[in-house]
């Protein structure tokens, strides 16, 4: 089994590495993105949205060029493990989605999924051969088309930059005549 240009071992690596640990869930989003990929146009732009803020949007940083810092990769929280690919332009694409009705078969995916089984009773080394066997039969996918608010379809807005007269600190000017942070939309 692939995921992505990785052979299954290696993918396992490779998250590993860039997640900080293996999670069960960048397994299942290694997998969703390939589905979504091969159910696409080829040479098609695309842009992703995920559903869930765990795992999945690190899985889709790692097999796609889409990734949160160039804005081609987005999170709408639905708390729903589901990604939808889709063209940056129309808005057309795919949703994937890990699919509860069909994980029957596989106790320890169903126990992880679903949270039966405290994360320390779970048995990982069951769980990743769960996914390798199941492969795509755990997943549905839907042919959708995102929302209008939600594609992007416009370059990005270049803006002049000035110094908020606030905090003394750069920003880009579209957002008014002092920064975000100074009009108390700031984290802190």
């Amino acid at each position: 089994m692939r995921i992505g240009p990785y052979g299954f071992e290696e993918y396992i690596e490779k998250v590993t590495s860039f997640h900080g640990s293996l999670a069960p869930g960048l397994l299942a989003g290694g997998i969703m993105v390939d589905i979504a990929q091969a159910n696409l146009p080829q040479g098609e732009l695309y842009d992703v949205i995920c559903e869930s803020r765990q795992c999945l949007p690190d899985a889709v940083q790692i097999l796609t060029p889409c990734t949160i810092g160039n804005g081609w990769l987005r999170i709408v929280d639905t708390s729903r493990y589901a990604v939808i690919f889709f063209n940056k332009y129309t808005g057309a694409g795919v949703r994937v989605h890990l699919d509860a009705a069909r994980l029957a078969d596989w106790p320890a995916l169903r126990a992880w999924f679903l949270k039966e089984t405290p994360k320390k009773d779970q048995n990982r080394d069951r769980i990743i051969d769960e996914f390798r066997r199941a492969g795509t039969s755990i997943y549905g996918i839907d042919k959708v088309t995102v929302k209008p608010e939600f594609i992007s379809s416009s370059p990005k807005k270049t803006s002049a930059v000035g110094i908020c007269p606030g905090c003394g600190e750069a920003y880009r000017l579209q957002h008014g005549p002092c920064c975000p942070a100074c009009q108390g939309k700031g984290p802190y």
